[in-house]
């Protein structure tokens, strides 16, 4: 019985092996903290914990896929394996995340960049997710200088609020 239940739980990395979904998924859950951490420190409503998720589940939905397009489904001509399809699911749903935490406050819109900050999670657990954590960690550390940086040139500036 426990050989049944171990093979059950190890028998679905038939594509990427458990070492590897999880170092992908470790990645994708790092970086998306990295992002998360600038919009938790600036007191935003989608933050550390948010920006985990969404980079942790892009990253899973590719694993996910990945795995699929090797099972049995039918006859191989009429298998259609299309992964920019997984990419505008992901996309669409991460930007139903982003637009929640989107408002007009005071005649205002208020967490764009946050929304954005958000979306770019996700891609950044889709590239994760794919095996390009080095792509995904690039990205990560020019987003993370965006928002620090140009917070900051922003704030100094006089064009943003000093608590935003």
């Amino acid at each position: 019985m426990l050989e049944i239940i171990k093979e059950e739980i190890t028998g679905g990395f038939s594509v990427v092996p458990v070492e590897q979904s999880a170092i992908r998924l470790g990645v994708a859950l790092f970086l998306g903290a990295v992002i998360g951490l600038e919009r938790e420190a600036s007191g935003k409503p989608a933050g550390l914990r948010t920006h985990m998720l969404v980079s942790m589940a892009a990253c899973l939905f590719i694993l996910v896929s990945q795995n699929l397009a090797t099972l049995d489904f039918g006859p191989r001509e009429s298998m259609r394996v299309d992964p920019l399809r997984l990419i505008e699911a992901v996309t669409a749903g991460v930007a139903f995340l982003a637009a929640g935490a989107i408002f007009t406050s005071g005649g205002r819109v208020r967490n764009i960049t946050t929304g954005a900050s958000m979306w770019l999670a996700g891609a950044i657990g889709l590239a994760c997710g794919a095996g390009q954590e080095a792509l995904a960690g690039l990205a990560t550390a020019l987003v993370f200088g965006i928002l620090l940086l140009l917070g900051w040139v922003e704030r100094r500036m006089g064009w943003r609020d000093k608590e935003e």
